[in-house]
């Protein structure tokens, strides 16, 4: 094939929209990010307006191809990632959204979940693979359907249509010919079987979701269909559809079992490929399925920390103790031992492998000497340290000790989160010349399907490595700041205590 010709990603997340066009070996050749409104209509209530997230979708995408140079007739498929469980439901006939996004950090359904019988929450997490939490897409679909006016009439009439983020960017690029999602979106929805790989009849009873609402369900790696020539300007296959944890896996080459890859983006996530192996975690993870070609289902442990890169942006943006996210470092290297100071970004309750939705975020160990410096190093720490917490678990599940962690996402840019990454694992961290994995990730499964790449081997050879973080930390340093850490976990969950 043509060494000019390209795929495109298209990579939606949480608090921006990017397109990132890469070449045959893997090279960033085009990259634009626009980013877009967060919503906050009351405390821990978290939206994005649906139509925005389209618009800056595409404007990225044009954008991207004007100023790269590279036109739509060079484009030979175009993959999709996104930030996974938000959910959008639209009117079939018109495109109009009944309600905006409700986002995945959203806990407003938190009550819908505490009413759950103690047999449908079981049957959900044999089924599912997940935790019944107000972080997926259930209870979000139940929550529209029950307060927006006239919804849950239309639902039942087969007038509207539910859709993961992917969902609906693919159904507006092929102009409402397409309503598909794959099995990765799907299996964070809490209402998909991935061990028989289809909806659940007892979980759409269960939450009073109409099954005409939901899409199809396809392979991560498929021709999902093609874009209208209106829209980019050329009929272009969508080959590829992944949740964005799901494509950093695929994007890191982490193909065997026990391999592992953390993402540090406004939250943090980590899998381990357990391949063809379905482990129910005894600590708090989830498991859900990985991208995939064919008919079988892969699967991967997965632990989700709620506030990563975003508590950079609180320093930021609310504590406005910085002017930009990279000046966190500088700051950060001020400060050695952080004065003894813990901050847990419990924002919007504890994920993996606590799952405490009404937990808040604390700040512990405050003394006079304590500076800003101390104050933004620990928050950086805190990403570090519920990194350490999730990996510890995820060793105890699957049995496997591992060597190294594969690391992207931007705070992976950060030298000294790295280091104390290592430091607080004793373990290697490994992170490759390309941070953009969940992009790659969502290319490559395009780019597999079209044949633009041969299969995982070829796309193997694209992988290099940036930098290699080794343990400078004594077990005794080690152990004594985990003790510490924990002690502060303890307080962020006490506050969930309802004692008067």
């Amino acid at each position: 094939m043509d060494d000019k010709h390209y795929i495109m990603a298209l990579d939606q997340g949480t608090t921006s929209s990017r397109c990132i066009i890469f070449d045959k070996k893997g090279n960033i050749c085009g990259m634009q990010q626009k980013e877009f409104s967060q919503i906050y209509p009351q405390p821990g209530w978290v939206e994005h307006n649906p139509k925005e997230i389209w618009s800056s979708q595409l404007s990225v995408a044009v954008e991207c191809m004007a100023l790269s140079g590279i036109g739509p007739e060079k484009i030979d498929a175009v993959g999709i990632t996104n930030q996974r469980e938000t959910c959008i439901i639209w009117d079939k006939e018109t495109g109009e959204p009944v309600y905006n996004a409700i986002v995945w950090q959203c806990r407003r359904t938190a009550n819908i979940i505490e009413g759950l019988k103690k047999e449908d929450a079981e049957y959900i997490r044999k089924t599912t693979g997940l935790i019944p939490d107000a972080y997926f897409s259930a209870t979000k679909i139940k929550w529209i359907l029950d307060n927006v006016e006239g919804a849950a009439q239309k639902a039942k009439e087969g007038r509207l249509l539910f859709g993961t983020v992917d969902t609906w960017l693919l159904w507006n690029l092929t102009k409402g010919r397409v309503h598909a999602t794959d099995r990765t979106n799907a299996s964070r929805t809490m209402l998909y079987d991935i061990v028989n790989l289809k909806w659940d009849e007892r979980l759409l009873d269960i939450f009073g979701i109409p099954k005409s609402l939901l899409p199809e369900v396809y392979p991560s790696g498929h021709n999902f269909g093609m874009t209208d020539e209106s829209v980019l300007g050329a009929q272009i296959p969508v080959a590829g559809i992944a949740g964005d944890q799901q494509a950093a896996l695929f994007g890191q080459c982490c193909f065997d079992a026990g391999e592992v890859k953390n993402t540090y983006g406004t939250g943090c996530f980590m899998l381990m490929n357990m391949k063809n192996r379905f482990v129910l975690s005894e600590s708090g993870l989830l498991t859900t399925l990985t991208a995939g070609f064919d008919d079988e289902p892969g699967y991967a442990l997965e632990g989700s920390v709620f506030v990563g890169g975003a508590a950079i942006q609180w320093l930021r943006d609310g504590m406005r103790m910085i002017k930009t996210a990279s000046q966190s470092e500088e700051y950060a290297k001020e400060s050695k031992d952080c004065n003894d100071v813990y901050i847990v970004p419990a924002f919007a309750g504890m994920g993996a492998p606590f799952w405490n939705s009404r937990a808040r975020g604390c700040v512990v160990g405050l003394t006079r000497g304590c500076t800003k410096e101390d104050f933004i190093r620990a928050t950086l720490e805190s990403i570090a340290y519920q990194t350490a917490d999730i990996l510890f678990a995820m060793e105890k599940d699957s049995g496997i000790s591992l060597k190294n962690l594969w690391v992207d996402g931007g705070a992976a840019a950060n030298d000294l989160l790295m280091q104390f990454q290592s430091d607080i694992l004793d373990k290697e961290v490994v992170r490759p010349g390309c941070l953009e994995s969940t992009a790659l990730g969502a290319a490559y499964l395009a780019g597999i399907t079209v044949g633009f790449w041969s299969g995982i081997e070829e796309i193997k050879a694209n992988k290099n490595v940036g930098r290699r973080f080794v343990t400078q930390m004594s077990q005794e340093e080690r152990a004594k700041r985990l003790k510490g850490w924990r002690r502060a976990v303890r307080c962020a969950l006490s506050w969930a205590d309802d004692e008067e």
